[in-house]
């Protein structure tokens, strides 16, 4: 390889160190605020559980782990915005100034998307969660989950429906800028299917079908959505498109 071809690697491997740099300074700020506040972030994560919940502490580096643990995550979803705009400014040499447009539109969505799938997750899934785990053999032996192990769970779920619903922002994107269409998303429609059960049976803890399904509907619907704005946007290219020929004929 020549020293024009390592050049540009080695400015590429530069920026994305910068830009990493940058979300791990982002994530440790957001962190140290987090802790500051970490008792009230506790009783949140708390409320969805039901309120005969008695969680136990069992080693004594447990509360430390979990309190880091929690910080880390709030961290995270404070910062999240942050560190979507560093991964898009990355990528964002090689786009066009028309994608660059995009860019700059689909921002605030991935904010609102990814708040919708933490609060879907903690308004819906988490009550009806914690409560079958809590119930569940309850006659048998008394359930006092430890701190750890119900911290472990609650931010796996919040940040991971966080993520899910970024799929119709990505989709409508990627369609947007012609690398996807909507009909290579309708002919993936059951393979979609069948994902989203798996995707389900990974983030929750439960083996019951109706929590799978819970977390499987919004997926299966999440992806219907991304068909119908991707049609939209898709559409809207294919007229620019048609209309590019008739534009450099009457010049």
């Amino acid at each position: 390889m020549s020293e024009n071809q390592k050049s540009p690697v080695l400015e590429h491997l530069g920026e994305l160190r910068r830009r990493l740099i940058r979300c791990l300074i982002a994530v440790v700020i957001t962190s140290l605020i987090a802790f500051i506040f970490y008792e009230q972030i506790f009783n949140i994560l708390k409320t969805p559980a039901p309120p005969n919940l008695n969680l136990q502490a069992i080693e004594m580096t447990e509360m430390i782990g979990t309190i880091m643990r929690v910080c880390l995550f709030s961290g995270i979803i404070l910062a999240m915005p942050y560190l979507v705009y560093q991964a898009l400014m990355f990528v964002f040499p090689a786009l066009t100034p028309r994608e660059k447009r995009y860019v700059y539109l689909i921002l605030p969505w991935i904010t609102l998307m990814f708040a919708g799938g933490v609060t879907f997750g903690y308004f819906i899934l988490l009550p009806r969660i914690t409560g079958f785990l809590m119930t569940f053999g309850g006659d048998i032996a008394s359930i006092e989950p430890r701190i750890g192990s119900y911290i472990n769970i609650v931010t796996r779920l919040l940040l991971a429906t966080g993520l899910v619903f970024e799929l119709p922002v990505v989709t409508t994107f990627l369609a947007r800028i012609g690398l996807v269409s909507p009909k290579w998303l309708a002919s993936k429609r059951k393979l979609a299917l069948i994902f989203a059960f798996i995707l389900a049976a990974i983030i929750t803890p439960t083996i019951d079908p109706i929590n799978q399904t819970l977390v499987a509907a919004p997926l299966i619907v999440l992806y219907e959505m991304s068909i119908w704005l991707a049609k939209l946007v898709y559409r809207g290219e294919k007229k620019a498109e048609s209309l590019a020929p008739a534009v450099v004929e009457d010049e």
